[in-house]
């Protein structure tokens, strides 16, 4: 039995006020039979965790082991009766109205996620497929705002930073905001917090009253990474590939902040992208910025990149250190050019559909032994390719840290192997040491045990 205090609700439709028929209902109900039940458990078991200081999927799920959500049709929609849920999401027995929120956005995009599975997008869908995929899952969650000029900044960064990091993702967030650009994070605690707490002080003073605080986010992220409670916009895709995606469709430029493996992942995805020859064109504003006691591990990182993807690569970023105002004046400054072009070259302002992203960007990546072993990370491979490979292998990093399955995998197996050549694998490895001795790996004053092994 769960030690933690619990409480037991009933909680009707907030925010997403979805309609759901009969078949859904019995879709979602049916646990055994096709997991959505249980996936709906645990997405919405991480809402509810809001707060919590665990980042292990696993850790969370045994704290509340017997948590259960009663699904029930009634003609004016849909109510989710609660039973032993974690009591810190209610106040005085009422739920927090931005957990509330969260969770009925959980159920809307699991059933939009199981929806397109069986009509639409199969196993062999085009990349095309895919983006018009993605289209259509922010539009279902009405993320998507025509006729709005560019002002969506993606910040992206570790979620166990220290105090003096994240103090400084308030400070740019709090810079951006006074020159009314909006925030979309990964959704959770640290550099995915910081810059929207920082914003709201600064659109209150600029009187800004429809300011977006967008959260992406996936099944596997969500329950090691529950969502803050300023998120006022929540979408949960089906996997890490889309989740990136939408990032990168739907914002319209990049602040990264320090972290660790999951950070250096969205790092090599987007330049990935951005060094494909269809996109040299294209104006994406791409800064990386911290506080004074970060310089070196911008520098890790920097000399990281020229050693792989090389000097290339390291032209489509800025490095700012030290100062918020000038990382969120550089970051308004690449709004100006993203709106030229757009109106250049006719292309969306809510969605960047003239970015070209090749498919082994979108095709899901499961972490296993097998996969992990087979990466590419050869030296003749083309540079935009050999990107991607390097974000696979900080994805199946990330996934033996903080996800269930890669947990488990792990505890059975031991660590993954990465193999390549030596030239690639040192400075990959020299990063990921870097990684460990700094505490990026885990929340600070844990101990480290790599789930990895850099076979040179």
């Amino acid at each position: 039995m769960s030690t933690f205090k619990t409480i037991d609700a009933s909680i009707t439709p907030i925010g997403s006020l979805e309609v759901l028929s009969q078949i859904e209902v019995s879709k979602l109900k049916q646990a055994g039979e096709n997991g959505l039940y249980e996936l709906f458990r645990r997405c919405v078991l991480a809402i509810l965790n809001t707060g919590s200081d665990s980042d292990n999927a696993k850790t969370i799920l045994q704290n509340f082991p017997d948590f259960k959500i009663d699904i029930v049709q009634q003609d004016r929609g849909i109510r989710l009766n609660l039973f032993n849920a974690p009591a810190d999401a209610f106040v005085d027995g009422e739920m927090i109205t931005s957990t509330r929120e969260m969770v009925f956005a959980a159920l809307r995009d699991i059933v939009w996620t199981e929806s397109e599975r069986e009509h639409q997008l199969g196993e062999n869908a085009s990349s095309s497929d895919i983006t018009d995929y993605v289209f259509h899952f922010l539009r279902n969650a009405k993320m998507l705002l025509p006729g709005e000029e560019p002002r969506l900044v993606v910040c992206w960064g570790g979620h166990s930073i220290n105090k003096i990091e994240y103090e400084y993702t308030k400070d740019v967030g709090h810079e951006l905001g006074l020159r009314g650009l909006d925030i979309c994070t990964g959704c959770g605690p640290g550099a995915m917090k910081g810059p929207m707490k920082g914003a709201t002080i600064s659109h209150a003073k600029q009187r800004i009253l429809n300011a977006r605080y967008i959260g992406l986010t996936e099944p596997g992220i969500i329950t090691a990474e529950a969502p803050n409670p300023i998120v006022n916009d929540l979408a949960i895709l089906p996997d890490i590939e889309k989740r990136l995606e939408a990032f990168v469709r739907l914002g319209h430029g990049i602040i990264i902040f320090p972290g660790g493996p999951g950070t250096a992942e969205e790092l090599l995805y987007i330049l990935g992208i951005l060094l494909h020859p269809d996109n040299k064109e294209i104006p994406f504003p791409l800064i990386l910025t911290g506080p004074p006691e970060s310089a070196d591990y911008f520098k890790q990182l920097h000399e990281f990149i020229a050693q792989t993807l090389g000097y290339e690569a390291q032209q489509r970023y800025k490095i700012i250190v030290d100062d918020p105002a000038a990382a969120a004046r550089e970051m308004a400054t690449g709004m100006h050019l993203v709106n030229e072009y757009r109106i250049k070259t006719a292309d969306a302002y809510h969605f960047n559909w003239k970015l070209h992203i090749e498919p082994i960007f979108q095709e899901p990546f499961e972490a296993t032994h097998e996969n992990m072993a087979k990466l590419k990370l050869h030296r003749d491979t083309p540079v935009h390719l050999l990107a991607a490979d390097l974000r696979r292998a900080f994805s199946g990093i990330v996934a033996g840290n903080v996800k269930e399955q890669g947990i488990n995998l792990i505890e059975e197996k031991g660590p993954f192997e990465i193999h390549g050549d030596t030239s690639i694998l040192g400075p990959l490895d020299s990063l990921l040491e870097a990684f460990v001795e700094q505490k990026r790996m885990k929340l600070p004053g844990s101990a480290y045990i790599p789930c990895y092994k850099v076979i040179k």
